[in-house]
């Protein structure tokens, strides 16, 4: 029996195991609690741990911490990938309660002046306001999502890809952030602003109290700086980058890749603030000089919500065709999976809920059962983790294909390029949104897989279906369709010299059109043009 139970966290590494140890997610932990099957394990352990991403920043402290000394008879301990580490005391309950009763008490108070600034800031709005743009200057990128540890993925790739190439068209950029972004080049200069410990028993509270802390940060941290604009990519709730590029006199480039109301809504349960957060995600898209959005769709739905169009940049997102390329060596992960020989219909992505990472798995399942010739040669690999996983385990073991398909889990970003150039075939099963509106998405994987020169079979949906052309520079099929899915991952299967064609073509053209060097010059074009017109 294990003698340890550790729970992760999102964004915390997996810990080596032990025989007397017992790992699992703070997802499947919310299981055990839904379906009561924690009982079975209150004080079964003698030492329960939750191990994080980073220890300033935990979620629920007071009942995370009141959770883990029911589970175990003795030590109960905080912890994060730095060995930092907490220990549950009678003391630390104390003051976690005390955090708890003064955050209640205050918690009125902080909607109350968080609605109070929003109104003064949208009525600010009216008013002329005089901005300067000096492209000489340091632009400066806030990242205030209260996400932590995402080593991989679209915002990764997004964030990297822009703040790597500003200082190819303005001056050197200032980083301000929550957290560390992989792949951003070490020579930039970057700043990580601690979230503080108020507010995290509550949901959504945090990213509210957040813009208090964040302005006074970014004040002292450019205290002396000369800046160009700001560029923020928006998260929930924070309306910083209007507040410092008033004060600076700078203009304000916001980027909006989805409304977050419309996501909890969709996607997971509609927000408990919804209506102020509603307020301030308007707010910051008529405060911004110029919104940034990678598809039509975006913008098209911007429009409708009375956003001036005139200052909407449509830009797809890109690649580094360096870090992404045909030249790339996936002979390590082939021999590390025992891969040689092997057809790899490879995909990378958070599992999310427009992938269709379940679709993909479903569509391999029918493929191996009405081709059983396949069974010994054909492998899926798919890179990556999140809230659709179980539904790819559910298809995979239906199929009873789990054997025939590899899931690594979340890998770093920097080592994706690797596992990309291992596969023959790259799938980008995208599905339509459930409520019917237009897919709003520009999968950055789309641009990596067309740079790796790999053939492609993908969702013939909105700007994925713009972008690539059937037959041309990938194979297309019809989106969320499991047998068109399926009959596309064949027909590359079978024909290696379509696959090569497809490659080349969707590389030579991503290389010229969809490059995070050209995404990037794209924005401080448009901002030249704005600054000429005001």
């Amino acid at each position: 029996m294990a003698t340890q139970i550790t729970i992760l966290k999102q964004g915390a590494r997996l810990p080596e195991s032990s025989a007397d140890s017992h790992t699992i997610t703070f997802n499947e932990l919310r299981k055990w609690i839904v379906r009561g099957t924690i009982f079975r394990h209150l004080f079964r352990y003698q030492q329960a741990r939750v191990l994080f991403d980073r220890l300033y920043v935990i979620p629920k402290p007071f009942l995370m911490a009141m959770l883990l000394r029911l589970l175990a008879r003795k030590e109960c301990i905080f912890e994060d990938e730095q060995g930092r580490r907490l220990r549950i005391t009678v003391c630390l309950l104390r003051d976690l309660f005390f955090q708890l009763m003064r955050d209640l008490w205050r918690k009125r108070q902080l909607i109350k002046d968080v609605s109070s600034e929003v109104n003064s800031l949208s009525n600010a709005l009216k008013l002329p306001a005089e901005k300067r743009l000096d492209l000489s200057a340091s632009p400066v990128y806030l990242r205030t999502d209260l996400a932590f540890g995402i080593r991989s993925g679209g915002s990764v790739g997004h964030i990297a890809g822009v703040l790597n190439n500003l200082d190819q068209f303005a001056g050197r950029p200032l980083f301000l952030t929550t957290d560390i972004i992989p792949t951003v080049r070490n020579d930039l200069e970057v700043h990580r602003i601690n979230p503080g410990n108020s507010f995290w028993d509550f949901e959504e509270l945090p990213t509210f109290y957040f813009n208090k802390i964040f302005e006074k940060e970014a004040l002292k941290l450019l205290a002396g700086e000369r800046l160009s604009f700001i560029y923020q990519r928006y998260s929930i709730n924070n309306y910083s980058g209007i507040k410092l590029a008033k004060h600076y006199g700078i203009p304000f480039v916001l980027e909006y890749n989805g409304s977050e109301i419309w996501i909890g809504r969709h996607w997971a349960r509609p927000l408990i603030y919804e209506a102020l957060s509603e307020r301030i995600e308007i707010l910051n898209l008529m405060a911004a000089d110029m919104v940034v959005v990678v598809s039509r769709p975006m913008k098209d739905e911007l429009v409708s919500r009375g956003i001036d169009a005139g200052k909407i940049l449509v830009d797809p997102n890109g690649v580094d065709p360096q870090r992404y390329s045909p030249d790339v060596d996936g002979s390590g992960v082939r021999n590390r999976l025992s891969l040689h020989g092997k057809t790899i219909i490879g995909f990378i992505g958070t599992f999310g809920r427009w992938h269709g990472a379940e679709v993909l798995a479903e569509a391999f399942g029918r493929l191996l059962q009405e081709f059983p010739e396949y069974q010994d040669r054909v492998r899926l690999l798919m890179v990556g983790d999140g809230p659709n996983m179980s539904l790819v385990r559910d298809n995979l073991s239906k199929f009873n294909v789990a054997d025939s398909s590899i899931l690594t889990g979340l890998v770093p970003q920097d080592e994706g390029p690797a596992y990309l150039a291992a596969s023959d075939i790259l799938a980008s099963p995208h599905v339509p949104n459930p409520d019917g509106t237009p897919f709003f998405g520009s999968p950055t994987k789309l641009f990596e897989y067309m740079a790796m020169g790999k053939g492609i079979v993908a969702s013939d949906l909105d700007q994925i279906g713009e972008i690539l052309e059937h037959d041309r520079t990938a194979w297309m099929v019809e989106p969320g369709d499991v047998r068109s899915l399926m009959l596309g991952l064949k027909t590359l299967i079978d024909d290696q010299d379509r696959r090569i064609r497809l490659g080349k073509a969707a590389r030579d053209e991503v290389v010229v059109k969809y490059t995070w060097r050209e995404h990037t010059r794209k924005i401080v074009e448009r901002l030249k043009k704005w600054s000429e017109n005001n």
